[in-house]
């Protein structure tokens, strides 16, 4: 069963990193950075500020980044340093029949050693969840916007040759569980009691 899971695994990374062309490699290297998101990131921030002020878009924020900075360490640290998996672009037996991304001083983009699980996969599944929870006045279009986000970027990560389907599949799990506790028993907790803050502030303005 685990030889011919990994065997489909391989199957996949070579058939889609086989469907390329140089437009293409570079839309994909742009979708697959972090910086062009930064617009995506403000926008939701800002849609946050308007459903409950800036203090709501505070914490929403907030959310984001530890979902974010737990998903990348536990997709780092605890998958990939432990299990030790080689990357579709460092296994002997696999590398030859890939192409790699050219950068600009001529050297192949092949990533780090391990793979298993894509820490981008675990990133940006964090954010599509954190936000599709919160946001709950916009879930019509975010859904299916914020999910085709991180299916693409979870793609671009195959396409280059440095990810397994495995990697990005169980990768967005380990990021959509971690952004699912973090607004369930901390998001909530901080927000209950910024409410009752305010409550409590508007009372003593009324009694003054």
């Amino acid at each position: 069963m685990i030889e011919y899971l990994e065997s489909l695994d391989a199957a996949i990374v070579v058939a889609v990193n086989s469907w390329n062309s140089p437009w293409l490699d570079e839309v994909m290297w742009v979708v697959t950075g972090r910086l062009v998101w930064i617009p995506l990131y403000l926008f939701l921030i800002y849609l946050a500020s308007k459903q409950g002020g800036w203090k709501v878009g505070l914490l929403f924020f907030a959310g984001i980044g530890f979902s974010v900075i737990l998903s990348d360490f536990i997709s780092t640290q605890f998958f990939k340093e432990l299990i030790q998996r080689y990357r579709p672009s460092h296994n002997l037996n696999l590398q030859d029949q890939l192409r790699f991304y050219q950068l600009d001083w001529g050297e192949e983009y092949r990533g780090g050693d391990y793979g298993f699980v894509s820490s981008h996969a675990a990133n940006f599944f964090a954010i599509a969840t954190f936000s599709i929870c919160f946001l709950t006045k916009h879930r019509k279009w975010l859904v299916p916007v914020m999910l085709f986000v991180a299916v693409l970027v979870s793609y671009s990560r195959i396409y280059f040759g440095v990810h397994y389907f495995s990697d990005v599949f169980v990768g967005g799990l380990v990021g959509a569980g971690v952004a699912l506790i973090v607004y369930n028993y901390l998001f909530l907790h901080f927000f209950e009691r910024l409410n009752l803050y305010e409550q409590r502030k508007r009372r003593q303005l009324q009694n003054k």
